[in-house]
């Protein structure tokens, strides 16, 4: 049988040299950032942010994680991050309610970053105050208006303002002008507007009149009779919410004994409900006796039309 030769070698082996930890491109970057640091060419944001040490006791300290091997990319980062520091350089660890404050005190107020809800319901409701006129409304915030109308254009077929009248709550007239049409006109439609060719002479025209009106109108509570076509002759439309139309008040014609969903003349409802004779003759009707008629019959219903409308807005 052939021998057997062992060849044993009772030296101590050499440990393998342990890799060195982090990478040299990370190193430079290390090396670098200090330098820039000691320079202070680093802007503020992209410096660590020094926080106060947490108090004693306060529990902000980093719990000990559990025992055992750490994963490759755990050890090379701290080993990485484990070279010399500058004594004035702090690495500090807040803990999330510090971090949450810092953050906050950066970006603005944490009010500024979430705003609130109540805020934006509380502008919303009063934006919705603005539109809603009190109850009950002042008279100073009361007019009245009438308007006479001339007919223009092809068969005096279209309707051009002639003539306008405001009054306010007590019947004091606040404005009243005769009003010359852009357009000619063709037919002065005397026997119910009252206009004639003298009253054309002196009259203003109409793009000033416009802006006279208007400039009364303004936040104001305004009352007509069929007062969509006041304000189609005058191009403009009022808000709604500021609109009182009596052919279109359903306790007026129930006071007047009158059908509630018909409207009815402003003359038939100033003789039933004021016993007053408007719009009579031949010389056509008078804007300001129009006017002041329809703030009387709004007086009549107005401490309860208000305060349906303050209950029910949606029938303004």
């Amino acid at each position: 049988m052939a021998d057997l030769i062992l060849n044993v070698d009772f030296a101590a082996s050499e440990r393998p040299r342990k890799k060195e930890s982090g990478n040299r491109k990370h190193k430079r970057f290390l090396q670098r950032r200090r330098a820039l640091e000691r320079r202070g060419v680093l802007k503020q944001k992209q410096l660590p942010a020094a926080q106060p040490p947490p108090p004693p006791g306060s529990g902000c300290q980093k719990k000990p994680g559990p025992r055992g091997r750490r994963s490759k990319k755990q050890g090379a980062a701290d080993a990485a991050g484990s070279g010399p520091e500058k004594p004035n350089s702090v690495r500090p660890r807040p803990c999330p309610e510090a971090n949450g404050a810092a953050s906050i005190a950066q970006n603005g107020s944490e009010e500024t970053r979430f705003p609130s809800k109540p805020k934006t319901a509380a502008r919303g409701r009063a934006k919705g105050n603005q539109k809603a006129p009190g109850f009950p409304p002042q008279p100073g915030k009361l007019v009245a208006i009438d308007c006479e109308m001339v007919g223009t254009g092809p068969g005096g077929r279209t309707s051009d303002l002639a003539r306008c009248s405001i009054v306010g709550y007590q019947g004091d007239v606040v404005y009243d002008q005769y009003i010359r049409p852009a357009a000619p006109i063709v037919d002065y439609r005397t026997r119910w507007s009252g206009i004639r060719r003298q009253h054309m002479v002196n009259a203003v025209p109409f793009s000033k009149a416009q802006r006279e009106i208007l400039r009364i109108l303004s936040g104001k509570i305004v009352v007509g009779h069929a007062i969509y076509n006041d304000f189609k002759a005058l191009k403009y439309f009022h808000p709604k919410a500021l609109t009182r139309d009596t052919s279109k008040i359903p306790l007026l014609n129930r006071k007047g004994g009158f059908p509630e969903n018909i409207a009815i003349s402003l003359k038939r409802l100033t003789k039933e409900l004021l016993h007053k004779d408007i719009q009579v003759g031949k010389s056509g009707h008078s804007s300001v006796e129009d006017a002041r008629a329809t703030m009387e019959l709004y007086k009549v219903v107005e401490a309860e039309w208000e305060q349906h409308l303050m209950l029910n807005p949606e029938q303004e």
